[in-house]
């Protein structure tokens, strides 16, 4: 596909662009109104494809739970090995779109790799995450940064009252998680793991916080995040952090996202995904 129509689509998904004004645009690229919605389905997710890992397995246990995210109570999803205890704990954190479906199946991976894994809602505060999303995409705009931040924090003190838990945590984001993953490692001394996918860089200034390993998944396609590498491995190295940093070449933004149907890229995600999974391995078990 025309790489001008993925950078379009991530311009919709990611800044304030009307879904009138990128259908405008988009027409403009394809020729015609009329190419431009024949297109639309190979560009936007379809959760018709999120469960990888079946709502109702027998090898995991998944349940809704709140728990305390300072000023107000956060919705979650949890997921865990079935019947199993001392578990390294991670905590899934979805993209701008809040706690779908499709992060709630990466949630059972994660809980079927053998982790207590526990997916929050951004959105909590608003009510939660919207069916519609453009609508959750709009809600992000309305979010306190700095008590988000505090509110996925705290999601380690819940995991910690947990009897699976042993006592270890780590984090994994995706696009606005990926960066919140980024953050976290920042602002949690006692995170042991952070990955984070093609997520924006934190403050090179605050990097020297950094006590947990990290883990960094980029798309060589990805301009705009790609954009802050440099600055922020340069942080790294200088900070001591024991990191890891992989460019997967041709992928997209969104590149292990199997619903979104043109970025994904089978590939580069389970490449992703197992460094990934063997990096928890290494660090919560």
């Amino acid at each position: 596909m025309d790489q001008r129509i993925i950078n379009l689509f991530d311009e919709y998904t990611h800044k304030p662009l009307t879904r009138e004004e990128f259908l405008s645009k988009l027409a403009k690229l394809t020729g015609s109104a009329a190419a431009a919605l024949a297109i639309l389905p190979m560009l936007e997710v379809n959760y018709a494809n999120a469960a990888t890992v079946p709502l109702q397995d027998a090898r995991i246990d998944t349940e809704r739970v709140t728990y305390d995210g300072g000023e107000f109570s956060m919705k979650a999803y949890l997921a865990k090995p079935a019947g199993a205890v001392n578990l390294g704990s991670v905590v899934v954190i979805h993209e701008n779109r809040g706690l779908n479906p499709h992060i709630e199946d990466v949630t059972r991976r994660v809980a079927l790799a053998g982790f207590l894994a526990l997916a929050p809602d951004a959105l909590s505060p608003l009510g939660g995450t919207p069916e519609n999303p453009d609508q959750a995409r709009d809600m992000f705009q309305k979010l306190d940064g700095t008590k988000t931040v505090t509110s996925f924090a705290r999601a380690f003190d819940y995991l910690r009252q947990r009897k699976e838990s042993n006592g270890k945590f780590g984090c994994v984001g995706f696009c606005w998680g990926g960066a919140m993953a980024n953050n976290l490692a920042v602002q949690v001394g006692q995170l042991r793991a952070a990955v984070a996918f093609y997520g924006r860089q934190p403050d090179t200034a605050l990097v020297g916080n950094i006590k947990a390993k990290v883990l960094l998944h980029y798309a060589e396609m990805d301009e705009r995040v790609n954009a802050g590498i440099g600055a922020y491995e340069q942080a790294l190295k200088s900070a001591g952090v024991d990191y890891r940093l992989f460019m997967y070449p041709g992928a997209q933004h969104a590149f292990h996202n199997d619903t979104a149907p043109t970025r994904y890229n089978e590939q580069a995600a389970k490449l992703a995904w197992g460094r990934t999974i063997d990096f928890f391995k290494e660090n919560l078990t």
